[in-house]
């Protein structure tokens, strides 16, 4: 309660005491035995028909904004004793992602998002979050910094990441790297002038150098470069070998042996080489516990180490939606 009262305290009055009513609502699980009915889930924590319904209004009316609520918040984790951001070779990692509330039975439900047991597109209502990584008390933990609602005229997936990607080039500084799973494809992300992001790759993807072929001697002159296939992959029942690094790195981590792949000065298949192409890096990190290596991109010159840290940061943005399903619903 005296965290709620921090972040309503200083709103207009009226929102300010309704909304407190409507957040303390939602933290105390009132939702959940109502199945999501909000007047309900009011009256449940003891307000009167009458503190109910202003409550109410002051969420859906009020005078206040989301991104204020989340700055607050903000200032409240980090001023906690213990709270430590997580930097990785002096860079801070920030998560985005899009995530979703699955509504299979939602008639007319204006967008889907991929769902892996089912292994296709299913009714959902997406929304992107984007995160500052931390830890305190030996957790680690997202601190949201921004969460972004999809385009009430174009409710799709890839408009979402435009609007996170956009979001991220603004907000970002130039210390900070935002990592993304495979939901937004390498050209977005270029397209949109983000300098520093870490992006994990579909198996399949490949590069090529930032030099031309050598010339032959007949013939037009080549004018892409050398494919890079950084793992190799089978296509009608031939194998296609994986092409040769530029450098390998090794390290122990927690006793377990480490080990990565990299391959500098790539671009996209489709991008004539020169110093104007837009070039990263691509890291193939083999962990023991798994069974398919990760697929790395990024700009930055990094450890393979510090790669693999700063792709994991991206694995508490999870916590988020996981928590608000079992609080909303």
């Amino acid at each position: 309660m005296n965290v709620l009262v921090a972040l309503t305290k200083d709103l207009p009055v009226g929102t300010n005491l309704a909304l407190l009513h409507f957040f303390w609502m939602l933290v105390s699980g009132a939702l959940l035995p109502h199945r999501g009915a909000i007047f309900p889930a009011l009256q449940a924590i003891g307000l009167s028909e009458g503190a109910s319904r202003r409550a109410w209004a002051a969420f859906r009316q009020g005078a206040w904004q989301t991104a204020i609520i989340l700055r607050l918040w903000q200032e409240q984790i980090e001023g906690l004793p213990g709270w430590r951001v997580h930097r990785h070779e002096g860079y801070r990692a920030i998560t985005v992602d899009v995530t979703a509330f699955w509504r299979p039975t939602l008639q007319k439900c204006p967008s889907k998002h991929y769902h892996p047991a089912a292994n296709r597109a299913l009714p959902a209502v997406i929304f992107g979050v984007i995160g500052e990584v931390g830890h305190i008390g030996g957790q680690r933990l997202a601190c949201p910094l921004a969460f972004e609602r999809v385009h009430p005229k174009d409710p799709s997936e890839s408009r979402l990441w435009q609007e996170l990607l956009r979001w991220a080039r603004r907000h970002l500084a130039a210390d900070d790297v935002a990592v993304m799973d495979a939901g937004v494809k390498l050209a977005d992300v270029q397209a949109v002038g983000l300098e520093g992001y870490l992006l994990r790759l579909a198996t399949n993807f490949t590069a090529r150098r930032n030099q031309p072929l050598p010339y032959q001697g007949k013939g037009r002159k080549p004018v892409y470069g050398e494919r890079i296939r950084p793992l190799k992959r089978s296509y009608k029942g031939k194998t296609i070998a994986a092409s040769s690094p530029d450098q390998k790195e090794t390290w122990t981590e927690n006793g377990v042996a480490m080990r990565a792949e990299i391959w500098e000065d790539l671009v996209l298949p489709g991008v004539i080489p020169g110093p104007q192409a837009k070039t990263f890096r691509v890291y193939a990190v083999y962990d023991p516990a798994y069974t398919t290596p990760w697929l790395l991109a990024t700009p930055l010159k990094l450890k393979a180490a510090t790669v693999k840290a700063i792709y994991q940061d991206r694995w508490p943005v999870e916590q988020i939606p996981l928590a608000a399903k079992q609080t909303l619903c």
